[in-house]
C-alpha cells in the first residue's frame, strides 16, 4: 500500500525550508527514523528523518526547492512487495486493496498530517507545490461539528499551500480544527493579521473582527524597474538564512518604534585584564574574546534593569519580565548572519561564556546549529568591532526589546584631572537601540551607562552584582 511522507514540523516556528540535498532515491529502502534529506531553514542547517518505511517510489522534490510543512517529499510503498511496483497487474492489485482500507486510515492521518503541519509563527512562507486534484479527493476535511455549514468544511481541504501562511499559534489552529471552522478564512486581529484564540471564538459564533481592530495591510513593495535596460544582470535566488532576515527585519522596522541610544566606555582596564587572563583561559580550553567578558556585562545589566529582559504582549496588552538571561550574539558566516543563544549567562563565568561562545560560533559557522541552539533568547550583542566602523545602529529582532551595538576601540585622548592633561585611552563605541513602547530614553542611558561602567570597573559587576 502506498503512503506518503511529508514534510514534518522541524523545529517551533519553522514553516518551510529549502532543499539543501536528498539522501534517498528512487527505489532506495527506506527506515522511519533514516535521514532522508537535508533542509536548509531560516535558522540552520538540519536533516529530516524519514517517519514511514518502505521503498521510494517517488520523489516529489528537488535540490534548491522551496518547501513547507505539509507539502508531500516522498511516496513510499510498503512491504516487501514494494519492489515490484513496476507490474502493473500487482499496481492495480494493491490500489483495489489500497481504496478498501482509505476511507478508514485518511481521517487519522490527515489529522497528524495536520497536526504536523501546523507551525505557528508570523513568518510568511514563500514557493510550494500544491497537492494533486487526486490527493484533495481522497483526503477528508478535518474535524467539525455535525451543525457547521457545509461550505466551511470545504475549506479544508484547499491546498496546504495556503494554510502555511496563516499567522497562527498550533494551538490556535488546533482550536480552528475542534470548531470546524478553515482557519484561512478567519480574519486576524493582532499584528500583521495575527490570528488568536478570541478571533477563531468569533468566527465560529458566526461574528467577524471588530473594524477597530483589523490591521491595516502591509504597503506592497514597489515594482522594480527593468535593470536589464542598463545593462547586464544576474539573478540569484536568496538562502533560507536570506529569505529570514529578509522576513523578520522587514517586519522588525515595521512593528517596532526603535530609537538607539550611544555612548562610549573606556575600555583600556578592560582590554589589559583581558590580556592579562587570556593564558588562563587558553589552558581551560577557551578564548578570551571582548565579547565574551561583554556578555557578562551584558548579564549582569539585565539583572539590574529587568525591562530589559522583557517582552512586550501586544494581543494582551501586558509585559512579560522573564527571570532567567538568555544572550543572542550575532555571528558573521558565508551563509549569512546567524544569532546563536547562549543560555543562563548570568550563572556562568566568563571563561565557560568563552568556551560556549567559541563552540557556537564554530557551529554556525558549520551550519550545524541545532533549532534550540537559535531560539529562547531575552536581548542580542552585536560586534562589529572586528570589522571595523565608529558606530552603527543595530535593529531590535522582536520578541526582544533591545539589542548592543559594539563597534571598533580607538585611541583618543582623554582629560585628566589628577595630571591635568590629556592621556591617551583606549574608548569603546556602543550602541543601544530599544523599543520604545516599553523603554524610554531615560532608561536606555541609565542601562548603557551602566554598561559602560562596568567596562571600566569591571568590580562593579561583584558589587552590585
Amino acid at each position: 500500500m502506498a503512503q506518503e511522507f511529508t514534510l514534518p514540523e522541524v523545529g517551533e516556528g519553522v514553516e518551510s525550508g529549502t532543499v539543501v540535498a536528498l539522501l534517498v532515491a528512487e527505489g532506495d529502502r527506506i527506515e522511519i527514523d533514516q535521514p532522508v534529506l537535508e533542509l536548509e531553514t531560516d535558522k540552520a542547517v538540519v536533516e529530516v528523518p524519514s517517519t514511514v518505511s518502505g521503498v521510494v517510489s517517488k520523489v516529489h522534490v528537488g535540490a534548491n526547492d522551496d518547501v513547507k510543512v505539509g507539502q508531500t517529499i516522498l511516496s513510499v510503498e510498503e512491504g516487501e512487495g514494494a519492489e515490484a511496483s513496476d507490474d502493473e497487474d500487482a499496481d492495480e492489485a494493491r490500489a483495489e486493496d489500497a481504496d478498501g482500507a482509505e476511507g478508514a486510515e485518511v481521517d487519522e492521518a490527515e489529522a497528524e498530517a495536520g497536526d504536523e503541519a501546523e507551525a505557528g509563527d508570523d513568518d510568511e512562507v514563500e514557493g510550494s507545490e500544491a497537492p494533486s486534484a487526486e490527493r484533495d479527493e481522497k483526503r477528508a476535511a478535518p474535524p467539525r461539528k455535525p451543525e457547521r455549514d457545509e461550505a466551511r468544511d470545504v475549506g479544508a481541504g484547499v491546498a496546504r499551500e495556503s494554510r502555511s501562511l496563516i499567522p497562527a499559534a498550533p494551538s490556535v489552529r488546533r482550536m480552528a480544527r475542534e470548531e470546524g471552522v478553515d482557519i484561512a478564512d478567519v480574519p486576524g486581529s493582532g499584528l500583521l493579521g495575527r490570528i488568536s484564540a478570541d478571533d477563531v471564538k468569533r468566527f465560529a459564533a458566526g461574528e467577524g473582527a471588530p473594524e477597530a481592530e483589523r490591521p491595516a495591510a502591509a504597503p506592497a513593495a514597489p515594482k522594480l524597474p527593468d535593470f536589464a535596460a542598463w545593462g547586464e544582470t544576474e539573478r540569484k535566488p536568496l538562502s533560507g538564512i536570506g529569505k529570514a532576515m529578509a522576513r523578520s527585519m522587514g517586519t522588525a522596522w515595521t512593528t517596532v518604534p526603535m530609537v538607539t541610544h550611544f555612548d562610549k566606555a573606556d575600555s583600556t582596564d578592560f582590554e589589559a585584564l583581558r590580556q592579562r587572563h587570556k593564558g588562563a583561559a587558553e589552558a581551560a580550553g577557551a578564548k578570551l574574546t571582548p565579547t565574551a567578558m561583554l556578555i557578562k556585562v551584558v548579564a549582569g545589566a539585565l539583572r539590574k534593569f529587568p525591562e530589559f529582559n522583557a517582552s512586550i504582549d501586544v494581543e494582551r496588552q501586558e509585559a512579560v519580565y522573564k527571570r532567567y538571561v538568555n544572550i543572542g550574539v550575532a555571528v558573521d558566516t558565508d551563509h549569512g548572519l546567524l544569532v546563536p543563544v547562549i543560555k543562563d549567562a548570568d550563572r556562568k563565568s566568563i571563561i565557560e561564556l568563552a568556551r560556549e561562545l567559541g563552540e557556537l560560533a564554530e557551529r554556525a559557522r558549520d551550519r550545524k546549529l541545532g533549532q534550540d541552539d537559535m531560539t529562547g533568547g531575552n536581548f542580542s550583542v552585536s560586534n562589529l568591532g572586528g570589522i571595523g566602523g565608529t558606530g552603527f545602529t543595530p535593529i531590535v529582532n522582536p520578541p526582544d526589546v533591545a539589542i548592543l551595538g559594539v563597534s571598533r576601540g580607538t585611541l583618543e585622548p582623554v582629560w585628566d584631572d589628577e595630571r591635568e592633561t590629556f592621556v591617551p585611552r583606549m574608548m569603546l563605541p556602543l550602541s543601544l537601540t530599544y523599543d520604545h513602547r516599553l523603554i524610554d530614553g531615560a532608561s536606555a542611558a541609565r542601562f548603557l551607562r551602566w554598561v559602560c561602567r562596568a567596562v571600566e570597573e569591571p568590580f562593579l559587576l561583584a558589587l552590585e552584582g
